[in-house]
């Protein structure tokens, strides 16, 4: 009964259990390190980069997974055909500040 309700109050795309985004994904940082970012299907990211764990939410807005970091930066993991790219931006970029492909591993 509650997934039928859930099913009426969450549109198609929005649930992150549902997503394609949900999972573990190989990118690299700024200085082309590679790290992962795993995108939990309860709406919640979690990542190590440098040795230190970093957490926020994500949410899938237009064929891109957009990640907000306790850190206040912004991640974006978009589909781009058959691969995906991550950007990410610091609290005031407008350009992305870090560019690389991402690599669903799990």
């Amino acid at each position: 009964m509650l997934s039928n309700f859930l099913a009426m109050v969450v549109p198609a795309g929005d649930n992150p259990a549902e997503s394609e985004f949900t999972g573990t994904w190989e990118v690299t940082d700024s200085h082309g390190k590679p790290f992962n970012i795993a995108l939990l299907p309860s709406g919640t990211a979690e990542a190590t980069l440098g040795g230190e764990g970093m957490s926020g939410t994500w949410a899938e807005e237009d064929h891109s997974a957009v990640i907000t970091w306790d850190t206040g930066w912004t991640t974006k993991i978009t589909r781009t055909g058959d691969a995906y790219v991550k950007t990410a931006y610091d609290e005031t970029a407008t350009t992305p500040t870090s560019t690389s492909v991402a690599e669903k591993i799990d």
